[in-house]
């Protein structure tokens, strides 16, 4: 190989200086030939943390294998993960959205000093897979990502939601211990992300539909042969950009970031992926707004009828063909930009070609003239609560209007305390506030209280806000990102018990029926409860993030 193809791992192995560099190298497996090699990352997520993660080593090995049969050599090495699924709730989970910043600076860490020239990263949790495209598009470096893949259903179709949703069931007396036991041992039966189209299957869909991972890698079971054969096609692939040059910013375009969105909407995924999708264009050196997402929802309908708004799960919509046969689809009707470059080397329009249809008896992706929703469930909202926007998950089932007196929270524990204890009734608008990105810090998930008001049967009967975020397991009528946030004096932070709550997601409008001579005074009087001094990271990263509403980012372009 030549010196173009190895830009960085050259100036780590050649010449005589650079003796003690291939001495160390030598030591973990590199052989004469190696060192003409170029050199490819393959950064693996694995862990026992969460059944999303704890796969991925086999994954790893098997992309290794893809790389070095391709003609470069491949050297793995680990990152952490944070399982939402088991931090929720808790004050754990305030350390979830700030691994996404720890798991791109350490990828971009080790593949800077290391000089590789390429790079394969693998993800499973939700956290992993933004913070895997993030440090791809930092490093700008010949790259593919793999989606560690879906898990297989629990008995009787359940999931790590149905969990959540029989906590409050069981908190109505509605289902027995036994009940709960039976559920809680049996939703999750292996390794794999959550099953529905909650934020990890939400973002491995927007990743492919952006061009950075092969053709169907979010269309497989985490245990499948398949998902074996994707990750050495990925080390192969990568070996394939070198020679081509074909960077990640070559494939991250604007354009591309529209195509993710579009998916997102028409598979109606997570309000996550509004954050996410910030985050990884801010990495990219692409303008992303909260804007562009209201723009392109207008245009764009719910097509996937799948949970957890829907009825459908994740391994039933790979039984049909995932999202290939959608994107053609959409390609064919113009919501698709076909132009773009992906990391096959080829346009989106060029890897579509030859893909088949849905099968015709399926019920689970609808056709444009039966969509679930004729235009976008995200709604970009703004008004006198959200100057700067808030991201509201509107499938259309709650209606499209809210109006109720305020319930003001504080923080979650104290809001789930409340709804466990009845103190949440039909036509209040639940607030938790002091959740945003600096408030938490770490901008938690209320995956716990949304789950119980369900289990109460109330989802269709309040509305909850917060500054904080939504889990992709969470439907109701609810609305979060919520900015300026609570912990900077952002409107939520003045709003009292028994104010008037106005939410309209047809006129994307979200107001406090209260003067603005009023909001003033109450401004001026304000001070932040939240006296806390973090230390170690979480304090760094009250220090750097921004707001949700910029992606809730901790670096600078």
């Amino acid at each position: 190989m030549s010196k173009d193809n190895r830009k960085h791992s050259s100036k780590i192995v050649d010449g005589v200086e650079q003796a003690p560099s291939r001495a160390m190298l030598r030591a973990v497996g590199f052989e004469n030939e190696d060192f003409k090699k170029p050199q490819v990352g393959v950064a693996s997520t694995w862990s026992m943390v969460t059944p999303c993660n704890m796969h991925i080593d086999k994954l790893a090995d098997s992309a290794v294998k893809g790389v070095n049969q391709s003609g470069s050599k491949a050297v793995i090495f680990n990152t952490i993960t944070v399982s939402d699924g088991i931090s929720m709730g808790t004050q754990g989970m305030r350390f979830s959205l700030v691994s996404r910043e720890v798991i791109a600076d350490s990828i971009e860490t080790v593949v800077g000093g290391q000089g590789f020239d390429g790079l394969v990263t693998i993800g499973g949790c939700d956290k992993n897979m933004p913070a895997c495209l993030m440090a791809m598009a930092r490093l700008n470096r010949p790259s593919v990502f793999v989606y560690g893949g879906s898990i297989k259903p629990g008995k009787g179709r359940t999931d790590v939601i149905s969990v959540f949703e029989a906590v409050g069931k069981h908190s109505e007396g509605n289902i027995s211990d036994i009940e709960l036991l039976d559920i809680e041992s049996s939703a999750i039966p292996g390794p794999g992300s959550c099953g529905g189209m909650y934020t990890a299957n939400t973002m491995a869909s927007a990743i492919e539909a952006m061009g950075m991972s092969l053709p169907n890698s979010s269309a497989q079971e985490a245990t499948s042969k398949i998902k074996l054969l994707d990750s050495m096609e990925a080390g192969k692939a990568v070996s394939n950009l070198i020679n081509l040059d074909l960077k990640p910013r070559d494939i991250m375009t604007k354009e591309a970031f529209e195509n993710a969105i579009s998916m997102v909407i028409a598979l109606g995924g997570s309000t996550n992926a509004v954050l996410h999708l910030i985050g990884i264009a801010h990495e990219a050196k692409v303008d992303l707004s909260l804007d562009d997402f209201e723009r392109l929802g207008k245009r764009t309908p719910v097509l996937a009828d799948l949970k957890p708004s829907g009825t459908y799960l994740m391994s039933e919509l790979i039984e049909i063909g995932g999202i290939v046969p959608l994107m053609r689809k959409m390609l064919e009707k113009g919501l698709l930009h076909g132009d773009q470059m992906t990391v096959t080397g080829k346009t989106l329009e060029e890897n579509l070609n030859d893909s088949k249809n849905y099968p015709e008896s399926q019920e689970i992706v609808k056709d444009f003239d039966n969509p679930i929703k004729k235009d976008s469930h995200l709604r970009i909202l703004y008004g006198n609560l959200a100057p700067e926007g808030a991201v509201a998950k509107i499938s259309g089932k709650e209606g499209l209007t809210f109006e109720g007196k305020a319930r003001v929270f504080d923080s979650e524990e104290t809001a789930m305390e409340g709804i466990m204890k009845g103190k949440i009734n039909e036509g209040d608008v639940l607030i938790i506030r002091y959740e945003g990105p600096k408030g938490g810090p770490g901008m938690r998930e209320m995956l716990g209280p949304t789950s119980a008001i369900m289990g109460k049967g109330l989802g269709d009967k309040v509305a909850f806000l917060t500054d904080g975020r939504f889990s992709g397991g969470t439907h109701g009528f609810v609305v979060g990102h919520i900015s300026p946030e609570a912990y900077e004096g952002g409107p939520l932070a003045l709003v009292r018990d028994g104010d008037s709550i106005n939410i309209d997601a047809s006129s994307n409008q979200i107001n406090v029926s209260i003067s603005d001579k009023e909001l003033k005074e109450r401004r001026d009087s304000w001070e932040c409860p939240k006296k806390n001094q973090e230390t170690g990271v979480l304090g760094k990263y009250r220090s750097l993030v921004t707001s949700a509403s910029q992606g809730a980012v901790t670096t600078k372009n």
